[in-house]
C-alpha cells in the first residue's frame, strides 16, 4: 500500500487551489471536474475544504481512514474532511482554542452529511469510557430526531434540512465530550401547510403513518392512508431509497437514547397527529342577519378527534375559528371570521403548533445532552445552515431573503476571519504584511439590517403601521428610501435607467448580493413577517389539558395578557443571526464549502454551469485570490527540508544543523530568486506556485536518479547474497555427505554386533529353557503323586462310609425284627381277643399289617440303595473337580471368591445410589444393604452432599453470590432477634430502588456521586419536634452515606462511614433505625439520624457488610433493643417502642411525649 507524506504526492489536478496556475474561474472548475472524475471529492483552499457531493458511497470513511488521519498534519495527506476535523479537534484539545466548523452550501450539496462526518470523526478519536460513550451516543443520536422533525424531501434533495442548526459540543481538559447545546434557526414552518409540487412535508408525518403500530395509530386516531390528510402531498409521498417505517423505529430508539421518557414521546406524537387532523378541518360560509358571512366547521369529526388528542373543549376551539377578539386598552371587541380568515387562522395555528413543538424538542434535547459540570469547558461549534438560494423566475420570497441575509453575514465574517488569520500568521512568522484589496459586503449587510433605513427595519415599520398595509405599500417605501443605493434596483426606482428594464417586474425588487443579483417577489413579505396567531387560538390552546400545550403557548394565559404586539419574524431572525455572529467571532473558524455537481442527484455527472453558479455565490475564487495575495504556499522548515533535501548535496542524505539553515542552503543551491520566498520564524513562505512546482519537478527527477542508484546497490547486494548462499550450501552439502558416509560405516559395525549378540542370547535362552522344562517335569511329578494320594484317601473314605452304611442297615434290620416280634406278640394278644370278639376282623387286620410291613421294607431297601449310589457319585464328582481345580487355582481360591463377592456387592450398592437427586434440599438417601458398609455409607452421604452443594454454588453469578452472601449476613444479624426479619427473607435485595442512573430527575445527583452507588432508597427522616417524618433520598457508597432532598435532589448531609459508630433498631416489626455518629467527629455536630425505611434489613446489612470488608475502619456495631438513646445536637432523646392496638393502623407511628422521649407504636402482629 502506497503511503503519502504530502498532498503533493501523486496529486490528481491540484489538491490546494492556492497552488492553481493560472487562476481563473475556468481553470478552477476544470480542476474540480478533474478531481471529481477520479473520485477525489475534497479539495483545499488553504485551510478551507471544498466538498463535492458524490451521490454515492465511497470507501473513504472507514475506521482505517480515521486512524490514517488521526494526529497528522493538515497538509500531510490528500485532502479530506477528516483532516479538517482532526486539525480542529487537536487545536481545541492541545492549544485550548475554542473551534467552530462552518458548513455552507445550497440544498442537496451534502451539508448534513458533512456535519455527521465531522461529529463521527470527533467521537471516534476522543476518549473512551462508559460516561464518555454515553455522551457521544446522545450527541450522535440527536441528529435522527432533528432530521425527522426538521428535514423534508425537496426537488433538490431527498433529505433537505429545512432549518439552520448550530451545535456547541463541550469538552473537558482531556478532550473528552461532556455534552452539547443545539441552536435552531428559521424552521420552514410554511411547509407544514403547503408544499411545492414534487416535494413533501416533514419526514415525521410519513414516518409516523408508515412505521407506527396499529395500536399506536388507533390511540392517535390516525389512518395509514396518506391521501386522507390535506397537509400531505401525494405526488411525492413515497421516495426511492427512503424507508419511512425503518426511519420511525430509528427515531423512537434515538429519542430513548437521548433521554426522552415514554410519556414525552407519546405527547410529541399526539401533537404531530393533531397537526394532521387540523389540516382536515374545513369551513363553510354562513350568512348572518347583519349581512356578514361567518365561518362554520363543515365536518366536526376531525375537530372532535383533535380536541380529544389535545384535551380541549370542542366548543372553545370551534368558537376560536369563527370569532376573533380584539383588545385595545380596556376595551374588547369580537368580530366574526369569514372562510378565508378561518383557513388563515387554521394554517397559522398548524404552523405555530409545529414550529413551537420543534423548538421544544431542541430545548428538551439540550436538557439531556448539556454538560453537567459547572467548570469552564472547551467548545467546538458545528454550523449546518442554508446555503445561498436563488430560485428561477422570481420565486424568491421572504424565506430566501432572510436566508441570503444570513449568508451575507457569514460571508462577511468569513472574509474578516480569513484575513485576520492570514495577518496573524504573518505577524507570528515575522513576515511583512501588505494590505489586500477585496470586495467588502458590509454595504449589502447594512442595506438589509440597518436599524434606520434597512429593509428589515422598514418591513417591521410597515407591519406595525396603522391603516391599510400591503406588500405594494412596502415596495413603495423601499423605492422611496433605498432609491439611491447602488445595490438596490426596482422598476419604480427614482433612477430612470430601470424603467426600460423589462426583466424586472413591477412587484419585485432586486439586490446585488456578493454572489450575484437576486430578484425578490414582495408578495407575502408582510404576512410572513407578521406571523400572526390570533389571541383566541392561543388562549384556547392554553386551556388544553395536554401536558405540553401550556409550555408551547404561554401567551394564552388569561392572567398574563400582553397587549404588546409580538416581535416579527424578521426581527427575531436578525437577533438570532447577531448572537450567532458574536459566538462565531469568539472561536477559531474552520470552513467546509459544499457543492453539488448536478441537479439529477445521480453519480458521475458534473454540470459545469451549476458548479460555476455555486462557485460564484460561495466566493471561492475570491477566497483563493485573498489567500494568494501574499505568499501562496507555506511549510515548516522541517517538512520542507525533509521533502527537498535530495536536491542539494550539502543537505543529502542528512543535515546536522538547524532546519532553517538547511533550507537556506537548499534554496541557495537551487538558485531560487530571493523575491520568490521569505523566511519566517518556523516556516518558509513561497510566493509563486510556479516556484513550488519547479521544486517538485526537480525532486521527481532526483527521485528517479535515486531509484536507479538504489536499484544498482540492490542488485549488487542481491548477487553477493546469492554467492554467499551458494558457498554456504556447498559447505553444508559436504558436511552432510561426510555424515552420510560415517553413518553407513556405523550401520555395518552395528549390524555385525547385533548378529553376535543374537547368537549369544539364543545360547543363553536355550539353557534357561532346558532348566525350566526340568523344573516343570518335577512339578508335574509332584502333582501326579499328590493326585494318587488324594485318590487313595478318597477310596479309604468311601470304604469307611460303606462300612458305616452297612452297620446302619444292620441296626435297622435288627430294629425291624424287634418291631416285628413286638407286633406279633401284640397280634397274638389281639387274635386271642379277636377270637373272643371278632376273629375275622382281627385276622384281616393282621394280614393288612403284614402287607404294609413288607411294602415298607421294600421301600426302605430301595431308598438305601439310591442313597449309597448318590453318596458315591458325589464323592467321585468332588474328586474330579478338585483334580481340575488344583491345576489352576490353589492357595488363593478363598481370597478370590471373597473379593468377587465383595465386588458384586459394591457394584449393586453403587448402582442403587444413582436414584439420588442433585437438589441440596433433598435429604433422602438409600438405606445401607449390609452392616459392614456403615462407615462408608455415612461418609459417602456426607461427601455427595458437599459435592452437589459445590456444583449448585458454581452456577451462581457474582451478583447472585453477593446477594446470597448479604442474605446470609442478614440472617446472622437479625434471625430470632428482629420481628421484621422473616418477612424480608423472600424479598430480593435490589440496592437501587430509585433507578438513579436511568431516571433523568436524579441525573445531577448521580453525577455528583464520586463512587458507585450501592443502595438508593427513599427514607423518612424523623423530626424530634413532632415525631413526623420528611422524605429523603438515602444513598450509600463504599465510603459514605448521603441524605438528599426528594424533590430537588440537593444534598442535605454527607457522612463518611468511618464517622458512623453504631446502628440501633428495635426487636419489633417496624422500619425505624438510628445512625449514631462518633463523638468528636466532623459529622457529629448536627447529631445522630433517626430514620425509617421499608428496606431496613437491606440498609443495615449493607452498612455492616461495608464495615466488615473495609480494613481501614472499625466494624459497625448493631444494637437491637426496644429502647435506645439518640443524640439530637446537644440533647439525648430516648426512643421507646411499644405494642399498639388496631387503632394505630398497619404502620408504626412515632409521637413526641416530652423533650426527652419519642414513643413509637408498632402494630400488634
Amino acid at each position: 500500500m502506497e503511503v503519502k507524506t504530502s498532498l503533493l504526492d501523486n496529486m490528481i489536478g491540484v489538491g490546494d487551489m492556492v497552488l492553481l496556475e493560472p487562476l481563473n474561474e475556468d481553470s478552477f472548475i476544470m480542476n474540480l471536474r478533474n478531481r471529481f472524475d477520479h473520485n477525489e471529492i475534497y479539495t483545499y483552499i488553504g485551510s478551507v475544504v471544498i466538498s463535492m457531493n458524490p451521490y454515492r458511497s465511497l470507501p473513504i470513511y472507514t475506521p482505517q481512514k480515521v486512524e490514517e488521519y488521526r494526529n497528522r498534519n493538515f497538509y500531510e495527506l490528500s485532502p479530506h474532511i477528516y483532516a479538517l476535523a482532526d486539525e480542529a479537534y487537536r487545536s481545541l484539545r492541545d492549544q485550548d482554542k475554542d473551534q467552530c466548523i462552518l458548513i455552507t452550501g445550497e440544498s442537496g450539496a451534502g451539508k448534513t452529511e458533512a456535519s455527521k462526518l465531522v461529529m463521527s470523526y470527533v467521537a471516534a478519536v476522543c476518549g473512551k469510557g462508559q460516561e464518555v460513550n454515553k455522551v457521544k451516543e446522545q450527541l450522535l443520536q440527536s441528529n435522527p430526531v432533528l432530521e425527522a422533525f426538521g428535514n423534508a424531501k425537496t426537488m433538490r434533495n431527498d433529505n433537505s434540512s429545512r432549518f439552520g442548526k448550530y451545535m456547541d459540543i463541550e469538552f473537558d481538559f482531556k478532550g473528552d465530550p461532556l455534552g452539547g447545546v443545539i441552536s435552531n434557526y428559521l424552521l420552514e414552518k410554511s411547509r407544514v401547510c403547503k408544499q411545492p409540487r414534487g416535494e413533501r412535508n416533514f419526514h415525521i408525518f410519513y414516518q409516523l403513518l408508515s412505521g407506527a403500530s396499529d395500536d399506536t395509530l388507533m390511540k392517535l386516531k390516525l389512518d395509514r392512508d396518506f391521501s386522507k390528510y390535506n397537509y400531505l402531498s401525494l405526488d411525492s409521498a413515497n421516495v426511492n431509497g427512503l424507508d419511512d417505517a425503518a426511519s420511525f423505529r430509528t427515531v423512537r430508539n434515538a429519542m430513548q437514547i437521548v433521554g426522552f421518557m415514554e410519556a414525552e414521546v407519546q405527547s410529541v406524537l399526539e401533537l404531530v397527529a393533531a397537526v394532521l387532523k387540523l389540516g382536515n378541518i374545513e369551513f363553510k360560509p354562513e350568512s348572518r342577519v347583519n349581512g356578514f358571512d361567518e365561518s362554520r366547521v363543515k365536518d366536526k369529526n376531525d375537530l372532535k378527534e383533535m380536541c380529544e388528542l389535545l384535551g380541549i373543549e370542542q366548543s372553545v376551539l370551534e368558537r376560536a375559528f369563527s370569532y376573533r377578539t380584539v383588545e385595545a386598552k380596556m376595551e374588547k371587541m369580537s368580530t366574526t371570521l369569514n372562510v378565508a380568515q378561518a383557513y388563515y387562522a387554521r394554517d397559522a395555528l398548524a404552523k405555530n403548533l409545529y414550529s413551537r413543538l420543534f423548538s421544544w424538542l431542541v430545548t428538551r434535547i439540550n436538557e439531556s445532552i448539556k454538560a453537567q459540570a459547572k467548570t469552564r469547558h472547551k467548545v467546538m461549534g458545528v454550523l449546518d445552515i442554508y446555503g445561498f438560494e436563488i430560485f428561477e423566475e422570481g420565486d424568491n420570497s421572504f424565506e430566501q431573503f432572510i436566508i441570503n441575509y444570513c449568508n451575507e453575514k457569514l460571508q462577511q465574517i468569513f472574509i474578516e476571519l480569513t484575513l485576520r488569520e492570514e495577518q496573524e500568521e504573518y505577524i507570528r512568522e515575522d513576515i511583512e504584511w501588505t494590505n489586500i484589496e477585496y470586495f467588502n459586503n458590509a454595504v449589502i449587510c447594512d442595506l438589509i439590517e440597518n436599524n434606520q433605513n434597512g429593509i428589515l427595519a422598514m418591513l417591521d415599520e410597515e407591519c406595525l403601521r396603522p391603516g391599510t398595509v400591503t406588500d405594494d405599500t412596502f415596495l413603495d417605501k423601499l423605492n422611496t428610501i433605498c432609491a439611491e443605493h447602488q445595490h438596490f434596483e426596482s422598476r419604480l426606482n427614482k433612477n430612470s435607467k430601470f424603467l426600460t428594464d423589462h426583466s424586472l417586474p413591477h412587484s419585485c425588487f432586486r439586490i446585488q448580493h456578493y454572489a450575484g443579483k437576486v430578484l425578490y417577489r414582495v408578495e407575502g413579505f408582510v404576512d410572513k413577517n407578521n406571523d400572526l396567531l390570533y389571541r383566541d387560538l392561543s388562549q384556547a390552546m392554553y386551556k388544553a389539558t395536554h401536558s405540553l400545550m401550556r409550555q408551547l403557548f404561554p401567551e394564552g394565559n388569561p392572567a398574563k395578557v400582553n397587549l404588546k404586539r409580538p416581535p416579527t419574524a424578521g426581527f427575531q431572525f436578525k437577533a438570532s443571526v447577531g448572537v450567532l455572529m458574536k459566538n462565531l467571532q469568539t472561536k477559531n473558524p474552520n470552513y467546509i464549502r459544499c457543492i453539488k455537481p448536478n441537479d439529477k442527484k445521480v453519480a458521475h455527472i458534473f454540470t459545469d454551469s451549476l458548479v460555476c453558479h455555486q462557485v460564484r455565490y460561495l466566493g471561492l475564487v475570491e477566497n483563493v485570490r485573498v489567500r494568494r495575495a501574499g505568499y501562496a504556499f507555506r511549510q515548516p522548515y522541517e517538512s520542507c527540508l525533509e521533502r527537498y533535501k535530495m536536491l542539494c548535496k550539502k543537505t543529502w542524505p542528512h543535515w546536522r544543523g538547524p532546519a532553517r539553515d538547511g533550507v537556506e542552503v537548499l534554496l541557495t543551491d537551487c538558485s531560487v530568486p530571493t523575491e520568490e520566498f521569505a523566511y519566517g520564524r518556523s516556516k518558509i513562505f513561497i510566493r509563486n506556485p510556479r516556484t513550488l512546482f519547479t521544486l517538485e519537478e526537480r525532486r521527481r527527477a532526483c527521485l528517479e536518479d535515486l531509484a536507479t542508484l538504489i536499484q544498482k546497490i540492490y542488485r549488487g547486494w542481491k548477487s553477493r547474497t546469492h554467492f554467499l548462499l551458494l558457498k554456504k550450501s556447498q559447505v553444508v552439502v559436504a558436511a552432510w555427505y561426510r555424515r552420510y558416509a560415517q553413518q553407513n560405516k556405523y550401520q555395518k559395525i552395528k549390524s555385525a554386533t547385533l548378529v553376535m549378540q543374537s547368537f549369544i542370547r539364543g545360547w543363553k535362552a536355550r539353557n534357561i529353557l532346558r532348566q525350566l522344562k526340568y523344573e516343570k517335569r518335577c512339578k508335574e511329578a509332584v502333582t501326579t503323586i499328590a493326585a494318587y494320594w488324594h485318590g487313595t484317601q478318597a477310596r479309604m473314605e468311601l470304604r469307611r462310609l460303606k462300612t458305616e452304611a452297612r452297620n446302619k442297615r444292620a441296626v435297622s434290620v435288627i430294629w425291624a425284627y424287634w418291631q416285628g416280634t413286638k407286633a406279633r406278640r401284640e397280634l397274638r394278644h389281639l387274635k386271642v381277643a379277636a377270637r373272643e370278639k371278632l376273629a375275622v376282623s382281627v385276622i384281616w387286620a393282621g394280614w393288612q399289617g403284614t402287607k404294609a410291613r413288607r411294602e415298607l421294607r421294600r421301600l426302605k431297601e430301595e431308598a438305601r440303595r439310591k442313597h449309597a449310589v448318590a453318596i458315591i457319585w458325589a464323592y467321585w464328582l468332588g474328586l474330579q473337580v478338585r483334580r481340575e481345580y488344583r491345576k489352576f487355582f490353589r492357595a488363593n481360591a478363598g481370597k478370590k471368591i471373597y473379593d468377587f463377592t465383595i465386588q458384586r456387592i459394591m457394584q449393586k450398592y453403587f448402582l442403587g445410589l444413582k436414584t439420588t437427586t442433585m437438589s441440596p434440599m433433598d435429604n433422602s438417601w438409600p438405606a445401607k444393604p449390609y452392616g459392614f458398609l456403615e462407615g462408608a455409607h455415612t461418609q459417602l452421604r456426607r461427601i455427595f452432599h458437599l459435592w452437589r452443594c459445590k456444583k449448585y454454588r458454581g452456577q451462581f453469578t457474582e451478583e447472585k453470590k453477593a446477594v446470597y452472601e448479604e442474605k446470609l449476613e442478614a440472617s446472622e444479624i437479625f434471625k430470632d432477634k428482629k420481628a421484621l426479619y422473616p418477612s424480608s427473607v423472600s424479598q430480593p435485595f435490589k440496592g437501587d430502588y430509585l433507578e438513579i442512573q436511568k431516571n433523568p430527575k436524579y441525573q445531577k445527583l448521580n453525577s455528583a456521586m464520586e463512587e458507585k452507588v450501592l443502595l438508593a432508597d427513599l427514607v423518612n427522616k424523623i423530626n424530634r419536634a413532632n415525631g413526623k417524618g420528611s422524605p429523603r433520598l438515602f444513598l450509600l457508597t463504599k465510603s459514605n452515606f448521603v441524605l438528599a432532598d426528594q424533590k430537588t435532589g440537593q444534598v442535605k448531609a454527607s457522612v463518611p462511614l468511618p464517622d458512623l459508630a453504631s446502628v440501633s433498631v428495635s426487636t419489633q416489626s417496624d422500619g425505624f433505625f438510628a445512625l449514631k455518629l462518633k463523638e468528636g467527629s466532623a459529622s457529629a455536630s448536627k447529631g445522630d439520624f433517626l430514620l425509617s425505611s421499608e428496606h431496613l434489613i437491606e440498609i443495615i446489612t449493607k452498612l455492616h457488610r461495608i464495615g466488615t470488608t473495609a480494613a481501614d475502619r472499625d466494624q459497625i456495631n448493631i444494637d437491637i433493643s426496644d429502647e435506645f438513646l439518640v443524640q439530637f445536637k446537644q440533647d439525648k432523646v430516648c426512643v421507646k417502642f411499644i405494642q399498639g392496638g388496631p387503632k394505630n393502623g398497619n404502620s408504626a407511628a412515632c409521637k413526641r411525649k416530652n423533650n426527652r422521649l419519642l414513643e413509637v407504636s408498632v402494630p400488634s402482629p
